[in-house]
């Protein structure tokens, strides 16, 4: 087996190895996710120190080590400088980095999702540095990884009742709900429905003094009973106007939608939403959106 391997890929993180070296993770079309030194790349006058660099695209020839692979050379084919000098898009692109490292497997090829990532990434360092043109690309990005990892929240139809859902934007106090444990949008008078009926059910068999056997209950020889299935009643997690729907239904679009006045403040609720549906699909925080959340409070604070 040969002892050296090229790739390409991007760096998604680094940490201190040593007195001078580093150790960065790395995406890779070719073999997935691989953790790497990088020799002396924090000395001042290194060839790897801005290679090694975040969101940086190298083409890498990697030498095979006992516990950890060594990068030998490397050639920058691609930077992203715009992502590093405002703090919305570095935080932003580390978000959706810290996401890529939860879905990505290592020792198979990851094209689809690297380019997926590159496209974000370039996308977000040629915005402006409107805070709703940064949450709006964000949520897109977030929404594409879900899609791609086949974690994609149903937002056309009601979870319960899988009837579409159309935003009303002629009644101002019109909501639907979203449930994360139900895997997407659920409509509220169905949703009402089915607790008022749990709710009568709950009372006649308090007044008869017995409760409903479980459905895992094993009944008696002499003791017969109809086992009916009831439908569990989602948790709602948030309710949504129809603008921040709109926004959800429309983030599945190649392309991101024009953003207008109107939006704006609708991006908040959906960028919040689809954070706590990643955390919970992929079962830890996502640190990075403390970031975000210090950066929109700051800006907020300084235009008040």
């Amino acid at each position: 087996m040969t002892r050296t391997y090229q790739v390409t890929g991007i760096n998604l993180k680094t940490q201190a190895l040593g007195e001078s070296d580093k150790i960065v993770t790395i995406l890779t079309r070719e073999f997935g996710l691989i953790r790497v030194a990088a020799p002396g790349a924090r000395k001042h006058n290194s060839s790897l120190g801005g290679r090694s660099g975040m969101f940086v695209v190298n083409e890498l020839l990697i030498t095979k080590g006992r516990s950890l692979d060594k990068i030998t050379q490397a050639q920058t084919i691609k930077t992203y400088p715009g992502l590093t000098k405002d703090l919305g898009k570095l935080a932003a692109s580390q978000y959706l980095a810290e996401i890529v490292l939860c879905q990505a497997l290592t020792e198979q090829p990851q094209e689809e999702l690297y380019e997926l990532l590159n496209e974000h990434l370039n996308r977000l360092e040629a915005l402006s540095n409107s805070e709703a043109d940064i949450l709006a690309h964000l949520s897109h990005g977030v929404f594409h990884l879900l899609a791609l990892a086949g974690l994609t929240p149903q937002v056309q139809v009601c979870c319960l009742t899988q009837r579409p859902l159309i935003p009303n934007f002629t009644d101002p106090y019109w909501q639907v709900g979203f449930s994360i444990s139900a895997g997407g949008t659920v409509c509220l008078e169905t949703w009402e429905e089915l607790r008022r009926e749990r709710e009568k059910e709950r009372k006649i068999n308090s007044s008869v003094g017995r409760s409903p056997r479980s459905p895992t209950t094993p009944a008696s020889t002499t003791d017969y009973q109809t086992v009916v299935h009831r439908q569990e009643i989602p948790v709602i997690s948030q309710r949504l106007n129809a603008t921040e729907l709109d926004i959800l239904q429309q983030l599945s679009q190649p392309e991101i939608m024009h953003i207008n006045a109107a939006k704006d403040n609708g991006w908040l609720s959906v960028e919040q939403i689809l954070r706590q549906y990643a955390q919970y699909h992929l079962g830890r925080q996502i640190r990075s959106a403390t970031l975000i959340d210090s950066y929109f409070a700051a800006n907020h604070d300084a235009t008040v």
